[in-house]
């Protein structure tokens, strides 16, 4: 991507060299800066991007940049960043380095004091270019006067720097539309099969935040139940210059889509009016499954395939200490209801907690199993263990603290210690099935199976006579996203 491709309407650039880098946003072409680019542009700021998850990293890129906005909105964007960063202030000391996104904020601290030059969180967009109109004043005062010089003299809301930390952006902005222009294809990303045949997928955001307070989430803390609605049009042009990039399918990555039930049927209606053809998945919340049951068969018709919802576990116990809202009646109740609408439920799962206990884990894979969603589930989320970040509303829990250990800061969480040894004995048993199966390409009935016998033998000392399940071909196969961590 040259730096013509972010230059304004009126056709001026500021020559800002501005580096914007995504390491890794869950197998989509990374809405986080496109997003940011389209700021910058309405601001007439060129910029240029890397997105290392599928392009190698490019030295020239890092060379010449003068502001780099590194985007971190997932715990293993963030390792990867800090890494890239490190990388990039080796070939370029001078450069300004900003983390941008929701792990950026937890992780400030140890970012500011290691790495980073400048961190932002909450709604980063407005913040960041304002970031890089203040470096430009300041090089522009520098030239001019070289002894108006402080590496302490920034001061720009929603930006922390070294020894000033700041509380992020909580407003809702004047948003751009996403430039994706020198973005990788969207080829390059996850894809939806259905039916057998793969269909390219486009990814947006239609509302940011969220109303709840789910302690593991790391939105809350960064939020604090607060989200903001992006103004259709903005959704739908973003949309549109998605399927004139070959998009037929559209991921909506809001938090929870349903937060704004009436918005959400706004965008899904002009995109259906739009683009008959394009169908689409979101993610929503048990509890608005069943508070906003009625909209479910409207949503269907308009082109719903799936939808993810954050089960976690079916433990109540499990299920109260992570204040997730529902229980495990509410569940069931759940998938009945997007049953009867025709809409595919593909629901995602933390089995690993310090309140789960053996059975915990086999009941969430009897469920799986009699309920007929095997290959609705994919087999990395009976792997998922509980992340407990810097900032995490689980720590202010006293329920965490007998099973809580040290922050280990370089991994960017607080280790815990199952109270059950069989437990940390069982994770660590199915994460290497499940990773040698990944990349055996094994089919997810076959690792089902597997990692069903591992548990009943981890918990009754000998391997059961248990059934498999059916296996599907593709064909058979509910739809799904060709990317495992999608949830």
């Amino acid at each position: 991507m040259n730096h013509h491709n972010c230059m304004s309407a009126h056709g001026i650039a500021h020559r800002a060299s501005i580096l914007l880098i995504s390491c890794y946003d869950l197998g989509h072409q990374p809405f986080s800066i496109a997003s940011v680019c389209g700021f910058l542009r309405r601001a007439g700021y060129a910029c240029e991007t890397m997105d290392i998850a599928v392009e190698p990293f490019d030295a020239q890129k890092a060379a010449r940049a003068r502001v780099v906005g590194i985007s971190v909105p997932m715990h293993t964007a963030l390792r990867l960043g800090v890494s890239v960063a490190q990388r990039i202030r080796r070939i370029n000391p001078t450069c300004h380095i900003c983390f941008l996104g929701l792990y950026a904020q937890l992780n400030a601290d140890y970012l500011l004091s290691h790495i980073a030059d400048s961190v932002i969180g909450g709604e980063f967009e407005e913040p960041f270019v304002a970031l890089v109109d203040a470096l430009r004043r300041q090089r522009e005062d520098e030239a001019r006067d070289s002894s108006r010089h402080s590496p302490h003299s920034l001061d720009v809301p929603g930006v922390s720097f070294p020894g000033r930390k700041k509380e992020p952006v909580l407003r809702r902005l004047p948003f751009a539309v996403p430039y994706r222009e020198g973005l990788p294809p969207l080829s390059r990303y996850a894809h939806v099969e259905v039916g057998g045949a793969r269909r390219l997928v486009g990814y947006v955001e239609a509302s940011r935040g969220c109303l709840h307070h789910c302690v593991h989430c790391p939105i809350p803390p960064v939020y604090g139940g607060r989200f903001f609605v992006v103004p259709p049009e903005i959704v739908l042009e973003d949309i549109r210059q998605l399927v004139a990039a070959g998009a037929q399918h559209i991921t909506f990555g809001d938090p929870d889509f349903l937060n704004g039930p009436g918005h959400a049927l706004r965008v899904v209606r002009a995109m259906h009016r739009a683009f008959p053809e394009v169908t689409f998945d979101f993610t929503a919340k048990i509890e608005h499954l069943l508070a906003r049951h009625k909209i479910l068969f409207e949503l269907a018709e308009l082109g719903c395939l799936f939808i993810i919802s954050a089960v976690e576990s079916l433990s109540d116990v499990v299920l109260t200490n992570l204040n997730k809202g529902h229980t495990r009646a509410d569940v069931y109740a759940a998938l009945d209801l997007v049953r009867r609408a025709g809409i595919a439920w593909r629901p995602t799962w933390i089995p690993f907690t310090p309140w789960a206990t053996l059975d915990d884990y086999i009941d969430i894979l009897e469920f799986v199993h009699s309920e007929g969603l095997v290959y609705h589930v994919d087999p990395v989320q009976y792997t998922i263990r509980l992340l407990i970040p810097p900032g995490s509303a689980l720590l202010g829990r006293a329920e965490i603290h007998p099973f809580l250990e040290s922050l280990d800061e370089t991994h960017f969480t607080y280790r815990w210690a199952h109270p059950d040894r069989r437990m940390d004995e069982l994770h660590r048993r199915v994460s290497a099935l499940v990773e040698h199966a990944s990349r055996a390409h094994e089919d997810p009935a076959r690792t089902f199976h597997r990692l069903r016998q591992l548990a009943y033998e981890m918990r009754d000392g000998e391997s059961p006579t248990l059934t498999p399940p059916p296996r599907l071909d593709r064909a058979e196969r509910p739809p799904w996203v060709t990317e495992p961590w999608f949830c």
